[in-house]
């Protein structure tokens, strides 16, 4: 570890893509790529590693600004994540942040500051400035996964002075507390902030609870064509571990929405605990006018214990539900390191942002299955909930210890050709290490190597200046470990693949203060691993996922005080080719087929507002056959504050018609299906000093 650590620092330290995204302390765009931080639109952003407005890339990307989080008082991703169209909602093994984009899942394709987050936790948003959802294949700057898209935190910058203490209280228990200190001395380059949340929480949910402390100090030191930049992130997360309800018939059985299925000791024996400590450092120096070199180096430990108790099986004619208790454990290190040139240069009357970059990452990745086993078989709809001795399981199932080791080579060229043409075009090429060592006896070693291109290209043609149509291609991978470790029915497979085919139009109108996009795309995954139906134990790549589909979203932030955010997307996502019988033509899990958000706002002379919005989700498929559907449903919200001096008190309503709906599913299994908050309130104070 040691020599780990020397090596990665002997290297010049790269500001990763994410660096990027944050806008890089010392960069003349600092503010620029921040965006509209009062409101709630955004301009630009650095998603191509290059700092650029929004309407030049030939890309979909949504960006949920500071504004938005605060007024609908978002206290998780999902909460966040529910102003993005094209996105479905996972249970997430009720223990990480889990999504689906246009209806691939996205269990790894999370980021932080533009850094591969892909640790299976429940993120905190106390240190978060923005979430953005850059959609399509990412492969060419961000290597594997992103099918399709990712989800990047932006953090919070030592670069203002702010003092700030706010206090949530609300429904069903809800407690928490956040704090956010920040001083920047301007003429000496030099900020320092810190950031933190504590929550006890209780739930809607029946024996479940929430205790989670968050911490994050951050540095900027800034002088002359130098800058650097630090920050450390630490997540400590305790709750019930909760997978939702079973289903009957076809759908979610319908029970109170805090019917728990678990066991009665459930606070003792049913509980899923994380700890994540991460620490990034990032170096930025000028070497001429038009020449950038950035270094970033971010470092992660992760660890996990889940216990659990859920549903296992339904006996549809005895009305009864089996319940299997389990454990897992999870032990996580990794870093990375990517460097970074970018060069500025005019060519025989085009201009042009060029990007070269290398990356190295490792990650060590170890994992503990405990044998499950039955607890419990109970009434389906008025269960019985056995004690369960969470001690008493100790026999293993599955130990392993998993390597990935990356190293990478990219170019991209964001140009401008002159007379409202554009162009965005890049490659990288990947070198992927997959070893996995099987701790228990009797089990073999597996390793594989995979080397991968994955490109793009994109069009822009504007007219004038509110005017963007663009056409875009571009293709991505996923490896047999892309996030778990591998097996010997996958080991010898090759990456499956994602092609995007994408046209869309962005429209800047009225001074920058109305933000549209409409994306129409062909999203085709091919070689998905399935089930050999010739040899059950083997799996063999058919399979092919393809989603075609309309994205519609705008931003609105008027002079007068009137802010809105709103977006619409038509997925028809299925699979169109399966060595599953049972799976082929079926439509994607946890994707609906039309969704649509709308949240506005209106300020008066920044002393009060009001506000709401709707939220419309189709009719999900819970499991790959179609079994199961999770009905459609429509919440409303609605939000006021009022400003007392350094005060500021607001008041949010969720799910005002009290409406009994399923937020998530799980994407693999009929019976685990996560009920949606009843009517919840909740009161937010907030001090400036």
């Amino acid at each position: 570890m040691h020599a780990l650590w020397a090596t990665a620092l002997a290297v010049p330290l790269f500001v990763a893509s994410g660096a990027a995204l944050a806008g890089e302390p010392g960069s003349d765009d600092d503010v620029v790529v921040t965006g509209k931080r009062d409101g709630y639109g955004a301009a630009d952003t650095a998603a191509a590693k290059t700092v650029a407005p929004l309407r030049d890339l030939p890309q979909s990307i949504a960006v949920i600004p500071a504004a938005v989080l605060r007024d609908q008082r978002a206290l998780s991703l999902q909460d966040a994540l529910k102003n993005v169209p094209g996105i479905g909602f996972a249970a997430g093994d009720g223990q990480r942040d889990q999504v689906t984009i246009r209806g691939f899942s996205a269990i790894a394709d999370q980021y932080v500051n533009g850094f591969r987050d892909d640790a299976l936790y429940f993120r905190d948003l106390s240190n978060t400035e923005r979430v953005e959802v850059i959609k399509g294949p990412a492969a060419v700057l961000y290597g594997r996964g992103s099918s399709g898209g990712l989800i990047n935190r932006v953090l919070k910058r030592p670069d203002v002075d702010v003092t700030s203490a706010t206090l949530t209280s609300g429904s069903f228990g809800r407690a928490r507390a956040e704090w956010d200190l920040g001083r920047y001395a301007a003429a000496s380059g030099v900020g320092m902030r810190l950031t933190g949340a504590y929550e006890d929480s209780g739930s809607f949910r029946e024996q479940q609870f929430l205790r989670r402390v968050a911490l994050a100090p951050s540095l900027l030191v800034q002088g002359g064509s130098t800058s650097l930049y630090a920050v450390a992130d630490y997540v400590r997360d305790r709750r019930l571990m909760d997978l939702g309800i079973p289903a009957l018939d076809g759908r979610p059985v319908d029970v109170p929405p805090g019917t728990y299925y678990g066991a009665a000791n459930a606070r003792d024996a049913d509980t899923t605990e994380s700890q994540v400590l991460s620490q990034t450092v990032v170096v930025e120096h000028a070497l001429t006018d038009g020449l950038r070199f950035r270094d970033g180096f971010r470092h992660y430990d992760y660890a996990l214990e889940r216990h659990s108790t859920l549903p296992d099986s339904v006996d549809a004619k005895a009305l009864t539900v089996t319940l299997r208790h389990g454990r897992l454990d999870r032990q996580e290190e990794g870093w990375s390191n990517q460097a970074e040139l970018t060069q500025t240069l005019a060519l025989a009357g085009t201009r042009h942002q060029l990007l070269y970059g290398y990356e190295a990452a490792r990650q060590l990745k170890d994992a503990t299955t405990y044998a499950q086993r039955v607890v419990a078989r109970t009434a389906l709809f008025d269960p019985v909930l056995p004690v369960v001795d969470d001690r008493s399981f100790t026999a293993l199932s599955a130990r392993t210890s998993t390597t990935l080791e990356t190293q990478a080579l990219y170019l991209q060229d964001l140009a401008d050709l002159g007379h409202g043409v554009k162009a965005l075009v890049g490659a990288r090429h990947d070198w992927f290490s997959q070893r996995t060592r099987q701790l228990l006896p009797g089990q073999p070693n597996l390793a594989r190597l995979d080397r991968t291109w994955s490109p793009r290209a994109g069009l822009v043609l504007q007219p004038d200046t509110a005017q963007s149509y663009y056409v875009s291609w571009s293709r991505s991978y996923q490896p047999s470990a892309e996030t778990f470790a591998l097996a010997a029915n996958n080991a010898e497979l090759a990456p499956e693949r994602t092609v995007n085919r994408e046209v869309g139009a962005k429209y800047t109108l009225f001074g920058g203060r109305l933000a549209l996009q409409a994306a129409g795309f062909v999203l085709r995954r091919t070689g998905i691993k399935g089930t050999d139906p010739a040899a059950p134990t083997k799996l063999i790549p058919i399979g092919t996922q393809r989603t075609r589909g309309i994205e519609l979203s705008g931003q609105l932030d008027l002079a007068a005080g009137l802010h809105a955010i709103a977006g619409y997307s038509y997925l028809d996502a299925r699979v169109t080719a399966s060595a599953n019988p049972a799976f082929a033509d079926k439509r994607a899990t946890i994707t609906p087929r039309d969704a649509a958000n709308l949240f506005v706002t209106e300020d008066v002379a920044d002393r009060f507002g009001v506000g709401g919005g709707l939220n419309y989700v189709g009719d999900r498929w819970a499991d790959p056959a179609n079994t199961t559907v999770l009905p459609h449903y429509v919440t409303a919200d609605a939000m006021a504050w009022w400003r007392i001096g350094a005060a500021r008190l607001q008041l949010n309503g969720y799910n005002l018609g009290d409406r009994h709906y399923i937020v998530a599913g799980h994407g693999t299994s009929p019976l685990l299906n996560l009920p949606g908050a009843p009517r919840t309130v909740l009161v937010t104070l907030r001090l400036d000093g």
